[in-house]
């Protein structure tokens, strides 16, 4: 028995592997990562408040998580407003779980969210926050995609 390839497509009874669900979860993770990082950017350079800087953050991160899969769904030949329906179910649960984490844990992090642009503090906490949202998401969107729900519905697009 080839083990490379039954670890590569092993399945607990839900259906769905933790690579497929991985790969999910870093599609999501790409687009909030661009959102949280630019808007973490924003906000400590223009010396906005925390919770400012955590709005445009979570706000940025729905909008190109959003982005990333219509992309996807647009070249497929879907019009614009079933684009957005296909993003809005697929990824949801999925951005806001990971926002809800990686922002927690960059708020928890001391001085994190004072450190400057040009602080390692800052940058390792926003890379220590995606890291973690990443590990903790990804059971999430696993047993989403084994009940055809959150990224499964852009599977037929792809």
């Amino acid at each position: 028995m080839d083990h490379t390839a039954h670890d590569q497509h092993q399945h607990d009874g839900s259906g769905t592997s933790w690579r497929t669900a991985a790969r999910a979860t870093l599609h999501c993770l790409t687009g909030c990562a661009i959102g949280e990082v630019l808007g973490m950017v924003i906000g400590t350079a223009a010396g906005l408040h925390n919770v400012t800087t955590v709005v445009i953050s979570v706000a940025l991160a729905f909008v190109f998580g959003y982005a990333l899969t219509m992309r996807g769904v647009l070249r497929a030949g879907l019009p614009v407003r079933q684009a957005l329906k296909v993003a809005l179910a697929a990824d949801t649960v999925s951005i806001a779980v990971m926002e809800i984490i990686d922002n927690t844990v960059i708020v928890s992090v001391p001085g994190a969210m004072d450190a400057g642009l040009d602080q390692f503090l800052f940058w390792a906490a926003l890379a220590f926050s995606l890291a973690v949202a990443f590990v903790l998401t990804t059971p999430l969107n696993r047993w989403m995609i084994s009940r055809g729900k959150g990224h499964a519905v852009v599977h037929a697009y792809h």
